[in-house]
Formats: structure tokens, sequence, C-alpha cells
């Protein structure tokens, strides 16, 4: 089973970093920092745009592990980048992988929470990915790391 991270943070050693270290625990598994990677905005089209190196990355995988810090309510920048980019893009490329979500922050409110995931949720439908669940805090992450 090939494993991807996906971390948002542009502290790639903090919180959200941590929260994939606990789910994966016992994996081998790849890490993908948004923050090293030029993907620009959706609409833009610049010859050193790595959205494709993403994407190849997330194909070759498995399950796939997004995580995202909380920042204005919602998700990060990077990881809402990403998401926007696949629109039109991405057909069958990634149908019938795993995804799994980890959504921290310093004090979420359980709307804010909620409306991440609904966000991923979505994300991993349209795209016939089996949503695997949301850690929000290392308990929560040492339990869902049961179910890989």
């Amino acid at each position: 089973m090939k494993i991807l991270f996906i971390n948002g943070s542009p502290n790639q050693n903090g919180n959200t970093s941590h929260l994939a270290q606990t789910l994966l625990k016992d994996h081998e598994y790849e890490t993908l920092n948004l923050v090293t990677y030029k993907i620009y905005s959706y609409g833009h089209s610049f010859n050193d745009d790595q959205l494709q190196e993403v994407l190849s990355k997330m194909e070759e995988a498995d399950v796939i592990v997004i995580g995202s810090p909380l920042y204005w309510h919602n998700l990060c920048g990077s990881v809402r980048n990403l998401l926007d980019r696949f629109y039109g893009l991405v057909r069958d490329e990634l149908q019938g992988k795993t995804l799994y979500f980890l959504f921290q922050g310093a004090a979420p409110e359980k709307w804010m929470l909620e409306a991440g995931e609904y966000t991923i949720k979505r994300f991993a439908g349209l795209y016939g990915m089996k949503y695997a669940g949301m850690a929000t805090n290392l308990k929560e992450a040492s339990k869902l790391s049961s179910t890989l």
C-alpha cells in the first residue's frame, strides 16, 4: 500500500505533520509539502507550474492524506488552491483511492471543522475516492489509524 501525505501547512514539522505521524505511525509514507511546490491559482497558466507533479504523486498512491491547518475559519490557502486547480483537470485518475483528512487549529469552533470536512468529503466524492474520515487532534488521529 502506497501512502501520500499532502501537508498544506507552511510549518513542515508543525501540528499538521504531527497528526500525520500519529495517523500513519505504523506505515511508510511519502510527505509532499505543498509550500515547496509552485501551484498557481485556477485560471493561471505558467510554464513552471508544478500541479502535474503533485497529481502524478497522487495517482501513484493508494491512500492520500490531506492535512491542513485551520486558517481564516477554513482550509489553508495551499490546500484550497490545490482543490480549485483540480476543477476540469482531473477525471478518473483518483477513482478508488482512499482519502483521509487532518484538520487542526488552535481553537476551532465546531462549524469551522464541519465546513472543512464538508469540502473534503465533496472533493473525495467528486473524484471517486473513498472518504475514510477526519482527525482534528492526536487522540482522533490515533483512533483513525486503526482503519488503515
